[in-house]
């Protein structure tokens, strides 16, 4: 999967070093008293350290003849290389807005004003990993490189930097972390304004949503007519939104899987949102419960799962003469990693838009709350088979025991004033372990017997960590066996 601008456009986003990734102050300050020690010319780090972004030699020329600026610019490179790059310390959101760039597919670039050998030291001792480091350049340079690579997005701290932003055509985002006030960094053309880069990774989703849903539309269109597979979660309603508005509804059918392992809240939400859009809405039955190895329920029950669910939907898609199914996976799933079901419905020819489109669940939402979509912000509801433990055998007595424990206790929980948005109960054999959102945790906690509601288990238990999607993950001694 490639980010892209637009349809054939490489994702390229640029970053500025110092005040943007990284504080370099506490390695200038040491720098510059080690030139002062060793030259015996006065200089003041800690002023020096509060105009950082131009070039070095700019600095120097405040407390220098210009015939003495090169050799001191040499003196502190040499001490900068070890004093300095020590001195620096990562700044907030710094690893994570490199790895967002990284996970949307595109290509991560610092470009600094720093010399770049210590450009390369810098981001190497911090553990940041960009694609590549350009140094020496500055102010009109620095847009000149941002172009020749075709950068969309430029992030700095200070006003040159939204200079380079224009003059290279990009999106100039400025962070708050430099000394130039968000009002001077908005005159000198920023485009928006962070407090630090940990906001950067939600800006850059919905920077390249509207990109991703034009890609979507674009592949929706060319298939015809599609059959979603409509759990009635946010994923697949979206895409089958998604469908209609690409396809128009008369060529779209959602179908939702009738078993034991599926809600029937769940299905009752999913023929109102069907019949909202005007599609048709097929209810087949699927019988999981049939396979062996679902029933076993090891490490690959969604492999099971998914080929019975991809078996009964592609034969009913030929018998209604549609061309395509398609199902609700997300970018998200597939760096999720640990996903059998996956596999499976590729291996039955099954399209995945959403992920093609490198849409994740966040995108999911944000698009989804503004079509005006119910499921935008419903909590993720997977399969009742989920909640039972890997080794235990799947039943159809345990899901009903699940269901009926989780309808309980919600009801249990809105009687004590309680809100509760993600719940689960997992079927561990004998014993009933409760997940709730971590910050009502403590709430239940010092109300045990609210835990009375869940009835067919011998002990029930509150997980102290609170919910965590995929949490029965954890309990498989090798995961990657089932990939």
């Amino acid at each position: 999967m490639t980010a892209t601008r637009g349809r054939g456009h490489p994702l390229v986003v640029g970053f500025d070093l110092d005040m943007t990734l990284a504080d370099p102050r506490p390695g200038v300050v040491a720098t510059y008293r080690a030139v002062s020690d060793e030259t015996g010319i006065e200089i003041d780090g800690e002023l020096a350290a509060t105009r950082l972004g131009p070039l070095l030699e700019v600095e120097l020329a405040n407390w220098v003849p210009p015939e003495r600026v090169s050799e001191l610019a040499d003196r502190y490179r040499a001490h900068f290389i070890t004093l300095g790059v020590e001195g620096t310390t990562l700044l907030p959101g710094g690893v994570e807005a490199l790895d967002a760039v990284r996970r949307e597919g595109g290509h991560s670039i610092v470009v600094s004003a720093k010399n770049e050998p210590a450009v390369r030291a810098t981001v190497e001792r911090l553990g940041l990993t960009p694609d590549e480091v350009v140094g020496w350049v500055w102010g009109p340079d620095k847009g000149d490189v941002l172009r020749d690579r075709a950068a969309a997005v430029y992030v700095g701290d200070h006003t040159g930097d939204m200079l380079a932003a224009r003059i290279a055509g990009a999106t100039a985002v400025a962070v708050a972390t430099g000394a130039d006030t968000p009002a001077e960094l908005r005159e000198a053309g920023a485009d928006v304004v962070l407090d630090d880069l940990t906001e950067f990774p939600g800006w850059l989703s919905s920077y390249l949503l509207p990109g991703r849903l034009e890609e979507l539309d674009s592949q929706l269109a060319e298939l015809g007519s599609v059959m979603v597979a409509f759990s009635g979660g946010a994923d697949s309603a979206f895409l089958l939104a998604a469908a209609v508005r690409a396809l128009g509804p008369a060529s779209v059918i959602a179908a939702t899987a009738v078993s034991p392992s599926l809600p029937g809240s769940e299905l009752d939400a999913a023929r109102a949102f069907a019949a909202q859009l005007g599609v048709r809405h097929v209810t087949p039955t699927t019988d999981e419960l049939a396979r062996d190895g679902y029933r076993a329920n090891d490490g690959d029950r969604c492999r099971f799962c998914k080929s019975e669910l991809l078996d009964v939907l592609s034969a009913l898609a030929a018998s209604m003469g549609v061309g395509h199914v398609l199902t609700g996976t997300n970018a998200d799933d597939v760096a999720a990693g640990f996903r059998p079901g996956i596999r499976a419905a590729a291996e039955r020819g099954a399209l995945t838009p959403l992920l093609d489109a490198g849409l994740d669940k966040g995108s999911v939402r944000r698009a989804s709350r503004d079509w005006g979509l119910v499921t935008w912000d419903k909590p993720a509801a997977a399969c009742l088979s989920s909640r039972i433990a890997f080794g235990v055998e799947v039943t159809a007595d345990r899901l009903s025991r699940v269901e009926r424990a989780e309808a309980a206790l919600r009801t249990a929980l809105a009687e004590h004033g309680i809100t509760i948005r993600d719940l689960r109960v997992r079927d561990l054999g004998d014993l009933a372990r409760v997940e709730i959102d971590a910050e009502a945790v403590p709430a239940v906690a010092a109300r045990p017997a609210i835990l009375d509601a869940v009835q067919g288990f011998e002990t029930v238990q509150l997980d102290p960590r609170g919910f965590r999607s995929g949490s029965m993950n954890e309990l498989l001694p090798d995961p990657d066996r089932w990939r």
